[in-house]
């Protein structure tokens, strides 16, 4: 149990207090952010997911420089990102900030990509992200916390930047995967 393992898990630990946070009837009272109000248990939410998707980076940043990849880590990482993603966006369209059409597509893609990638693991193939999927990752985490924000700062200038992301984040989702399918698509024909 290496340093970037126990970060995996610390973020999948921070999923269920995410989802409680946002789930409980909690009133901490609301800010004033423009043309709206963010209620402060959105705010810290929102907080707990930034410190989530960090723990990404770092855990994946220190098992590369030192050399601690382990199978553990191969299986949870990407258990985990698609956990707390799936449970953000989940959560966005109950708090009626996302549409669920959208997250509809998203999800579904995560779960064709993973189908893909287990075939893979099965016939020894390992297959890497690439940079559309990065994009992918990044928008979604981008437009995530910007809904779970209200829009704050871009509400003041009345600029609906999460909504825009989240289009972003759906149009790399399917691009991403009809590449990942199509530069893929042998190991599903060639699988026993």
């Amino acid at each position: 149990m290496n340093l970037p393992n126990k970060l995996t898990i610390s973020r999948i630990i921070l999923i269920p207090i995410f989802i409680l946070i946002l789930s409980l009837p909690l009133d901490f009272g609301a800010w004033d952010i423009g043309n709206t109000l963010l209620p402060i248990h959105h705010f810290i939410a929102a907080m707990i997911f930034i410190i989530a998707s960090a723990t990404d980076w770092v855990d994946g940043y220190y098992a590369r420089k030192y050399n601690l990849i382990t199978n553990l880590g191969k299986f949870l990482d990407p258990l985990a990102d698609k956990l707390l993603v799936s449970a953000a966006l989940i959560m966005l369209v109950e708090m009626d900030l996302a549409a669920a059409w959208i997250v509809i597509v998203i999800i579904s893609r995560e779960f064709a990509v993973t189908g893909l990638r287990l075939v893979a693991a099965g016939e020894g193939i390992v297959m890497a992200a690439g940079n559309m999927g990065k994009l992918k990752t990044a928008t979604q985490m981008i437009a995530i916390i910007l809904l779970l924000l209200h829009n704050f700062p871009f509400s003041y200038l009345n600029f609906p930047l999460g909504t825009i992301m989240l289009y972003l984040a759906l149009f790399f989702t399917v691009v991403s995967g009809i590449e990942y399918f199509y530069k893929n698509w042998h190991v599903m024909r060639d699988s026993k």
